[in-house]
């Protein structure tokens, strides 16, 4: 009888992803323990778990090649990605310890499923095979679905978890019709193998199902419409992890498919990119523009932000794929702020989301004021913060590889986008505040959260050379 032989398993390629992991269940058994009124200890045990996994990336750094038979790899590239995820993760958390003791939705669940949200995204990023890629896109999603609705009382939040559930079966089926159709041209699910597949008809068919998928996932145009809805009726902190680690996560796995997987048919993919990067900031930026309501603004925003980054997908080589990673790091310090500053803002005990709250709120609470001001002028791309350096990136390399047009059309949109930001500062600092005002409520955890974001903003726009050459360092395995 031929013996059977066990595949190999090598766990130092997902050490990370255990570690968080092992870090939920860890919460869940907590949670048996005394004291059980009481589920800020377990905040705290998620944060640990995630600046645990922080440390084993670091000490990591250099890469451990490929695992699982090549459908897991643990380069440089996904070591970056872990590091952003992991960040957003742990500002989530951060921001969550006093956030959902005053809403009255504190649970282990919640932190739990947080941490099984941020496994599938480190999966993602580390995924080389487009199985691995529907498994993890289907645990960090179905995560994310039920962290939607944490708010059973409130009717918004089933609305928002309902939609994004039902838009998310849309997305794993093109996903999965794309997997199947490339499994049948190429006899393999390895992103590897499937790039040295001839182009054929099949081929482009399979490529263009998947690229739909990733569009409702990144909530690119046409795909984008659960967003708005979605970011709304979400717990704040819990849209600030979608608007941030989930949106990293997709497009590492959107990059690396792009990169390895589209080789053949690169000319084919080039337009559609163009187009896609054109329409998604142009259409996200227009509809910001009528929004009143600031987390369903910064939803079109982050449309408009995902078209920023097609630009760099569509500029293609080192640099291309380059501007995107730090363009990534840059979205997700500022935007996990903005939402930070909005979690720490109540009108007389609910969310202050609409932007007349905010009404004066420059003298009521400068810092405060001046925190989401930086946050928002980062946002727009005002030197010297972070978003002006990742916009020159992104636009730079786009004219590099001859896409003058539309680096064109991303400035003009770079302006366009000044408007409905610089309205909410205005209301800050011009505007007498109608009714009950928005009264800021900070706690511990959530100024620290909004001091290591503005420390980021600073940082990456003031001395940028370090972080983009780690960007470029980190493209480099997928170049080869």
């Amino acid at each position: 009888m031929t013996p059977i032989a066990a595949p190999p398993i090598a766990l130092g390629t997902v050490l990370p992803t255990l570690i968080v992991l092992g870090t939920a269940v860890l919460v869940l058994l907590a949670d048996l323990l005394p004291p059980r009124d009481r589920k800020a200890h377990l905040g705290l045990l998620a944060l640990a778990g995630l600046i645990g996994a922080q440390l084993a990336t670091l000490a990591v750094w250099g890469g451990r090649g490929p695992g699982f038979r090549g459908m897991i790899v643990l380069d440089n590239y996904a070591l970056f990605f872990h590091l952003v995820v992991t960040y957003a993760a742990a500002l989530a958390v951060l921001m969550s310890l006093d956030y959902l003791r005053r809403a009255g939705a504190d649970s282990a669940e919640y932190y739990a499923l947080v941490l099984f949200a941020t496994s599938g995204m480190l999966l993602l990023a580390s995924a080389n095979d487009l199985i691995v890629v529907f498994l993890a896109v289907e645990l960090m999603s179905l995560s994310l679905y039920v962290l939607a609705g944490v708010f059973k009382r409130r009717r918004d939040a089933g609305e928002a978890s309902m939609k994004y559930f039902l838009l998310g079966v849309f997305a794993s089926a093109f996903l999965l019709y794309g997997i199947a159709l490339l499994y049948g041209a190429a006899g393999s699910t390895n992103f590897d193998r499937v790039a040295a597949t001839p182009r054929t008809p099949l081929v482009l068919i399979g490529l263009g199902l998947l690229l739909v998928g990733f569009g409702f996932k990144i909530s690119s145009v046409p795909f984008h419409m659960w967003a708005p809805d979605v970011y709304q009726g979400a717990p704040t902190s819990v849209t600030a992890f979608i608007a941030t680690g989930s949106k990293a996560a997709v497009f590492a796995a959107l990059i690396r498919l792009v990169v390895a997987g589209l080789r053949t048919v690169q000319a084919d993919a080039t337009p559609v990119f163009w187009a896609l990067a054109a329409l998604t900031m142009t259409v996200g930026n227009v509809v910001a523009i009528a929004q009143s309501n600031l987390k369903r603004m910064l939803a079109y925003s982050s449309v408009a932000h995902v078209g920023y980054m097609l630009v760099g997908v569509v500029a293609g080589g080192p640099s291309g794929a380059g501007a995107v990673l730090f363009y990534l790091l840059a979205y997700t310090f500022t935007t996990a702020g903005t939402f930070g500053v909005i979690a720490l803002c109540e009108r007389a005990g609910e969310e202050a989301v609409n932007v007349r709250d905010y009404a004066g709120l420059g003298r009521r609470h400068p810092v405060l004021a001046l925190a989401l001001s930086l946050f928002l002028l980062s946002l727009i791309g005002i030197p010297p913060l972070a978003g002006f350096v990742g916009k020159v990136y992104l636009f730079g390399a786009a004219v590099r590889a001859g896409f003058v047009w539309l680096a064109v059309i991303a400035v003009l949109n770079s302006a366009l986008a000044a408007y409905y930001y610089l309205r909410v500062i205005v209301q800050m600092y011009m505007r007498e505040p109608e009714g009950a005002t928005a009264a800021p409520t900070p706690s511990f955890a959530g100024v620290l959260g909004l001091t290591i974001a503005l420390v980021g903003i600073v940082l990456l726009g003031v001395v940028p050379a370090p972080f983009a050459d780690l960007a470029a360092a980190a493209v480099a395995p997928l170049l080869r």
